[in-house]
């Protein structure tokens, strides 16, 4: 097994080391093999990375290895590759942020399987452009998640929000909202409490806002806890590390209603064929703004802001 393989990448060469290790036993998926996947799907991708801070989620073994979460950029990064140093409670951390191709598969290289990204973007951290609904099923049934997003999406509609969807590649949907960034994320986390509180009070049955597990007695959890500050969603087309290499998959709407899809539909392999006609392409160009999202909210009733 080679020690090191170089990739060119645009300008760049990218040094891949251990290329061979295996990270998805099942699939025969190598470092190599998901270096070569994130170059493939780049152009897709960055668009939706560029000027944000990423959490790494690593797997150096694969897997079925241990996995990290990491926020801090390591030290042997090399010097071309962004960060970004942001406060925490304390102190700062600094973020790697990937604006180009390479820094992908660089990542690749250092087993990053999923990159998690911000809501917001390095020049005004504390302002997101983006608010995500996380539907969670209570257990793997598709069907709640295909029923609760399309759902979501009236409601959005009522409220004047456009809406993208994805596959997380693991159990249910986000369903994205373009913003302005004029609101901080104090009052864009409010406004989704407010419109998940709304949807649950509308089918009580079926939908939940409780965080903990034991009070959702079996219903689909309304998920906005993303919406904050240094909080991160899975990328768009990010691999996530389960059997099969699923990836978290930019949907049409009018696929969200077709019984086929479910949340692992597209793998490594079958995503690529969906790269000529990317779902995301213009879906956020018409940002729209919190403050007046929230004035119709409370004109048709919030609901339950959050626990029921």
């Amino acid at each position: 097994m080679s020690a090191e393989e170089n990739i060119r990448v645009g300008r760049r060469t990218v040094a891949l080391t251990r290329p061979g290790k295996v990270l998805f036993p099942d699939d025969g998926i190598t470092k190599a093999g998901l270096a070569d996947y994130y170059k493939c799907v780049a152009s897709a991708m960055i668009p939706h990375l560029r000027g944000r801070p990423l959490m790494m989620e690593r797997r150096p073994e694969g897997i079925d290895g241990p996995a990290f979460m990491q926020k801090e950029v390591p030290g042997h990064f090399p010097d071309w590759f962004h960060r970004v140093e942001l406060p925490k409670e304390g102190g700062t951390v600094t973020y790697a942020v990937c604006d180009e191709a390479a820094a992908l598969v660089y990542l690749a290289g250092q087993a990053c399987i999923t990159p998690h990204r911000f809501l917001s973007r390095t020049d005004r951290p504390d302002h997101p452009d983006r608010m995500v609904f996380d539907l969670d099923p209570s257990g793997d049934d598709f069907g709640t998640v295909r029923t609760a997003a399309l759902r979501l999406r009236a409601l959005l509609d009522e409220l004047e929000l456009p809406a993208a969807v994805m596959t997380t590649g693991s159990r249910g949907l986000h369903v994205v909202v373009p913003l302005d960034r004029r609101a901080p994320f104090d009052e864009v986390r409010d406004l989704a409490h407010r419109i998940s509180g709304l949807l649950a009070a509308r089918h009580p049955e079926t939908l939940t806002t409780a965080p903990r597990k034991q009070a959702r007695g079996g219903r689909l959890y309304l998920d906005v806890q993303r919406n904050a500050y240094a909080q991160t969603a899975v990328a768009p087309y990010a691999v996530r590390a389960r059997p099969g290499a699923p990836v978290a998959a930019p949907l049409t709407w009018a696929e969200v209603e077709d019984p086929r899809i479910h949340a692992r539909s597209f793998t490594t392999v079958s995503v690529l064929d969906r790269l000529g006609d990317d779902p995301w392409r213009n879906a956020f160009r018409h940002p729209r703004a919190a403050e007046a999202a929230l004035r119709r909210v409370e004109a048709l009733g919030s609901g339950p802001r959050e626990g029921t």
